[in-house]
């Protein structure tokens, strides 16, 4: 059975713990080798790929993003659920709020963001206009309403290189550029995605208010404790999420490089 669903465990979400009948598998790419769990939900075949590491080792700038999206690329993934944990610079967005984020702004820098650098593969400018897909981030609503999970719907996400925090004249600057959210691994994870033709939608867990907004200093202890408290929201929300997408949808996300289908072409 094809694996057509899978899930990215950011901070704190280190384990498949929805899955049944687990088996670990390691898939080799033109970028690196990667090692996920595959498991069964519902009859559901679904991956499951820590991004950090499942002893959180790696740091968010030297995430082998390429090769994590090209391996559920191979595996036949055709929908991401991406889970993150977030600073909020939005005071309606407080500590425990989930976010479904529908556009980013990005801060990294000397990440590769993409799988087409000329040669044999040419160069590719992918449409960003809607960056997370709209189907699955109302797949993500409809869960949520399901659950009686209060979430905002929407939301700017802001990409920083870390693995240090943000100053507060930061924050000040990407508030005023219209950021509701801060993070360190969402891009380039959702261009790759978006070029490798699979749809891809966030889910963001606020831990903790920004710096100069929240009153106390930031530490990463304090952002896993607040994964750790909200886990078991997070993880019926993903499971609900699952149960509800159609593994045979059609998206124009599946298309995004390759083009719309024109009638008579071979599909």
């Amino acid at each position: 059975m094809a694996v057509k669903i899978a899930v990215i465990g950011g901070t704190g979400v280190y384990n498949p713990d929805l899955l049944d009948d687990v088996r670990e598998e390691w898939v080799s790419t033109p970028y690196g080798d990667v090692g996920l769990q595959v498991g069964r939900f519902q009859g559901r075949q679904v991956a499951f790929l820590a991004r950090h590491g499942q002893q959180h080792s790696v740091p968010p700038h030297l995430v082998n993003y390429r090769a994590n999206i090209m391996a559920l690329k191979t595996l036949g993934v055709k929908s991401i659920l991406a889970t993150a944990a977030v600073g909020s610079l939005n005071l309606d967005m407080r500590p425990g709020d989930l976010v479904f984020c529908d556009q980013f702004l990005d801060f990294t820098r000397g990440r590769v963001q993409t799988f087409f650098e000329g040669g044999p593969e040419g160069v590719v400018h992918v449409d960003m206009t809607e960056p997370y897909c709209p189907e699955l981030r109302a797949v993500l609503a409809r869960a949520a309403s399901n659950l009686g999970l209060p979430v905002h719907s929407a939301g700017t996400y802001v990409a920083t290189e870390g693995p240090r925090f943000e100053t507060p004249a930061e924050i000040r600057m990407l508030r005023q550029l219209g950021g509701d959210l801060v993070g360190m691994t969402g891009v380039p994870e959702v261009v790759l995605a978006r070029e490798a033709e699979i749809c891809y939608a966030n889910i963001s867990l606020v831990t903790n208010y920004a710096a100069g907004i929240s009153a106390n200093r930031l530490t990463h202890e304090e952002v896993v404790e607040a994964m750790h408290v909200n886990a078991a929201r997070l993880r019926s929300l993903i499971a609900e999420t699952v149960a509800l997408i159609d593994p045979e949808r059609a998206c124009l996300c599946h298309r995004a490089v390759s083009g719309p289908v024109v009638a008579g072409s071979p599909k």
